[in-house]
């Protein structure tokens, strides 16, 4: 497996709930968020959005929109209505709902939806990846958000898990269409560096080697102070931050398995020891393993017998007027946006 599909595929993405949403007239709708990962793709017409802290950016047909952490951001018709207020919404027949003029045809409609990160450690892993994804001229990934609408909302069999696996694919398309931009510093950004790459994936495919700087240098092919400095810009972290990070993450991961021991768990990320593997977890997480692990098994049976909860563990589809909550992720989160037509 690639980073990139290692790094999805360890956050465990799930997808509660997404929605159709149409607008006509003048409309505003603001949300408050706490950073849970929020798509919408652009099914007709074109809409504002404006995240706090950026500059707004105009939505159009086939236009698709990944925020790995939301927080405050803003959607609205082109030409906004004065003042900062909402205005009114409904819920339509079909389940639609509808912003500015309840009546007549919509200006624009979207497919939006909410997805969560069952990861441990998904703050680590989501800091790796853009703020903000904007992928214009691909169909695929409005056609990938339809058939997550589709199967959120029929109660067929495994239907959990092919709402992973599709979440899995769209986060996976989404980010690799980033792939070879001049981006903001983060995983990808490494990964389109021809030499850097080859050592990240060295470092994901022995994760417990006793990897140096200088050997690490020595698989991209360079000098070990123009890969420490290549490296650093890049990714945003130096070369052993970014495999200590990477290790924890993993260990974390393994520790959630009944039938793992906390020796194994450290052979497998590289420490000699259970006694030094559980020194440099407690720095790194502020826990010992046992007690990590402990008290996420706990966290997870607590969610699973909480009834208000839905199968994935996280609330579930939430009405028009009531804003959600999610994970605060920690750390850098780079930039990065894409037009496929240029």
């Amino acid at each position: 497996m690639d980073p990139l599909a290692e790094v999805v595929s360890l956050l465990q993405p799930g997808a509660p709930f997404s929605k159709l949403v149409s607008g006509a007239g003048q409309w505003r709708v603001r949300r408050a968020e706490a950073g849970r990962p929020f798509y919408c793709a652009v099914l007709m017409g074109r809409s504002r959005l404006a995240i706090d802290g950026r500059e707004p950016v105009i939505l159009e047909k086939g236009d698709f929109v990944l925020v790995p952490a939301a927080f405050n951001f803003t959607t609205t018709s082109i030409e906004p209505p004065r003042g900062r207020h909402e205005t009114p919404r409904i819920v339509l027949p079909d389940g639609e709902i509808r912003n500015g003029v309840h009546h007549g045809p919509p200006d624009v409609r979207m497919l939006v939806g909410y997805c969560v990160f069952a990861s441990p450690d998904a703050s680590l892993l989501v800091s790796l990846l853009p703020q903000f994804v904007h992928v214009r001229g691909e169909p695929r990934l409005a056609a990938l958000v339809e058939l997550l609408r589709e199967e959120s909302r029929e109660r067929r069999p495994a239907r959990e898990v092919i709402l992973a696996r599709l979440m899995e694919v769209l986060l996976i398309e989404a980010l690799r269409s980033t792939a070879g931009l001049a981006a903001s510093p983060g995983l990808l950004r490494g990964l389109s560096d021809e030499r850097l790459s080859v050592a990240i994936r060295r470092m994901h495919e022995r994760p417990a080697g006793a990897w140096t700087v200088a050997q690490l240098a020595k698989e991209a092919a360079l000098s070990r102070s123009t890969f420490f400095e290549r490296f650093s810009r890049a990714v945003g972290v130096a070369p052993m931050e970014y495999l200590l990070g990477w290790r924890m993450a993993l260990a974390k991961d393994l520790l959630l398995r009944k039938d793992v021991t906390v020796a194994e768990v450290a052979a497998k990320v590289g420490y000699s020891s259970a006694s030094a593997f559980s020194v440099a977890f407690t720095r790194h997480v502020g826990l010992p393993p046992t007690h990590f692990a402990r008290e996420q098994r706990q966290a997870s049976g607590a969610a699973d017998l909480d009834p208000s909860r839905g199968t994935t563990g996280q609330p579930g589809p939430e009405p028009a007027t009531r804003r959600g909550a999610g994970r605060v992720p920690s750390g850098r989160t780079p930039v990065v946006e894409l037009s496929r037509n240029g």
